[in-house]
C-alpha cells in the first residue's frame, strides 16, 4: 500500500488526521503524485482544483514537502473562515502608532509563511479588496502591513484550492480575472473519489487503523463483504464521507470485524453493482461519463485554454439549440444575455453589430432572413 505520511513540524499548521495521510493506490493517484513532484521543482503559484474533501491540503502539504522550502512553514488559511472584518490584518499584519510613541506591530499570516507555504483554501471566498492586495504581494515578493509606510520582503510560495469554477465566479464579477490568470501558471486537477476506485478500501483500512488509534481501542478489521457497497457507493462527499462513514462503523461493529451491515451511508444509497442502465438512460449516462472523462482528459493534458474552449463548444450548442435566441441560451446556461453575447462574438459565432437598420418584423407572406441564407441573431 502506498501510504504517504506528512511531518508536523512546529512552525506549520498542524494538519487534520484526514490531511496527515492519504492511500495513494489508484493509477490516476499515482499520475496525480507524479504531477505534484514535477510542480514541486518550480516556485511559482499553485491553483488545485477539485471537489471538496479530495485531499488537496495532502497534495498541498506534500508538494511543501517535495520542495526546497521543506522544513520551512506551511501555513494553511481557509478563507472561508476568515471574519470580513479581520480578514486583511489576519493575511497582511498592521502597524499602528500609540499615543506614547511606541510602534504597535502584528505580522500577518504571509510574512509568518516567509520561506516557506502559504495555503490558501477555497481562495474564491476571499473578498474583492484582498484579492487585489494578495496580487499585489505575489507580483512583488513584498507585502505592507495596513498602516505602514514601507514594505516588508518576503518569500512565499502560494498554493491555493478551488471547489468551483473560478472562471465562472470571475465572469461573475466576484473573482479577479488578473489573479485568476496569476494562479492558473501551474493548475493540478483534482479527481472525486469515485474516479479512484483504487484508493478507497486501501484508504478505509487506514481509517479503521486511526480510529482504533485514537480511541485507544482493539483494531478492527474490513471483511472482505464490506469492500463490495464500498466500491459501489459513489462518495459524493469524497474522503471526508469515507472517513465518516468508517468511524460510524467501527463504533458498531462487533468481534473486531467490520462488515457490510455495519456501513451506514448519509445521503444516497450505494451504487447498483452493474454498470448497465435499461433504455435511454444507460445512453445519457454512457454519455456523462464519456464527457466527463473527456473533460479530464483535457485538464491533465494541459491544454492550452482548455476550459475557455469547452465553454465555447457548450455556448454555441446551446445557441443553436435554442434557435439562435440569446435569452433563451442566457436562461439554459444561467448567464446573463451580455455573457452570451460576448461569448459567442469571441468564438466567431455571431459577426460583431454594426448600423445596419434593423429587420422589420415579419408579416404573412414575408421571407425570413434564414430562408434567404443569412442567419437570424435573436435576443
Amino acid at each position: 500500500m502506498r501510504l504517504l505520511t506528512l511531518p508536523t513540524p512546529d512552525s506549520t499548521t498542524p494538519p487534520t488526521e484526514r490531511a496527515s495521510a492519504l492511500v495513494f493506490e489508484d493509477p490516476r493517484s499515482q499520475r496525480l503524485l507524479q504531477r505534484v513532484k514535477q510542480l514541486a521543482q518550480g516556485d511559482a503559484p499553485v491553483l488545485l482544483r477539485g471537489e471538496t474533501g479530495t485531499g488537496k491540503e495532502i497534495l498541498a502539504r506534500h508538494l511543501h514537502e517535495l520542495s526546497a522550502r521543506r522544513g520551512q512553514p506551511f501555513i494553511a488559511v481557509s478563507c472561508g473562515a476568515l471574519a470580513a472584518s479581520r480578514a486583511e490584518g489576519e493575511l497582511f499584519g498592521h502597524e499602528q502608532l500609540a499615543f506614547t510613541g511606541t510602534l504597535a506591530l502584528k505580522r500577518g499570516l504571509l510574512e509568518l509563511a516567509d520561506g516557506g507555504t502559504l495555503f490558501l483554501d477555497e481562495i474564491g471566498d476571499l473578498p474583492l479588496g484582498l484579492q487585489a492586495r494578495l496580487l499585489r504581494v505575489l507580483q512583488e515578493r513584498a507585502v505592507v502591513r495596513p498602516g505602514a509606510r514601507h514594505a516588508v520582503p518576503i518569500d512565499v510560495r502560494v498554493v491555493a484550492t478551488t471547489s468551483v469554477p473560478l472562471e465562472n465566479v470571475a465572469a461573475a464579477g466576484a473573482f479577479r480575472d488578473d489573479l485568476l490568470s496569476r494562479l492558473s501558471g501551474a493548475t493540478l486537477a483534482v479527481p472525486p473519489l469515485r474516479e479512484r476506485p483504487g484508493d478507497i478500501v486501501p484508504l478505509a483500512r487506514y481509517f479503521l487503523a486511526t480510529c482504533a488509534r485514537r480511541l485507544a481501542a482493539t483494531p478492527a478489521v474490513l471483511a472482505a463483504s464490506a469492500a463490495e457497497p464500498l466500491l459501489a457507493h459513489g462518495w459524493p462527499g469524497n474522503i471526508r464521507e469515507l472517513e465518516h462513514v468508517i468511524h460510524q462503523a467501527f463504533l458498531v461493529c462487533r468481534g473486531g470485524r467490520v462488515t457490510r451491515s455495519d456501513l451506514r451511508f448519509s445521503g444516497s444509497q450505494p451504487k447498483p453493482p452493474s454498470p448497465a442502465l435499461p433504455g435511454p438512460q444507460a445512453n445519457v449516462e454512457g454519455l456523462m461519463a464519456a464527457l466527463e472523462s473527456t473533460v479530464a482528459a483535457l485538464f491533465e493534458s494541459e491544454v492550452p485554454g482548455a476550459y475557455e474552449r469547452i465553454e465555447e463548444i457548450v455556448t454555441r450548442t446551446v445557441y443553436r439549440r435554442c434557435e439562435r435566441n440569446l435569452g433563451q441560451t442566457a436562461r439554459v446556461l444561467g448567464v446573463t444575455r451580455e455573457t452570451v453575447r460576448a461569448r459567442l462574438l469571441q468564438s466567431g459565432e455571431i459577426g460583431t453589430p454594426t448600423s445596419e437598420p434593423p429587420v422589420p418584423s415579419l408579416r404573412s407572406g414575408d421571407v425570413s432572413p434564414a430562408s434567404r441564407g443569412v442567419p437570424a441573431v435573436h435576443g
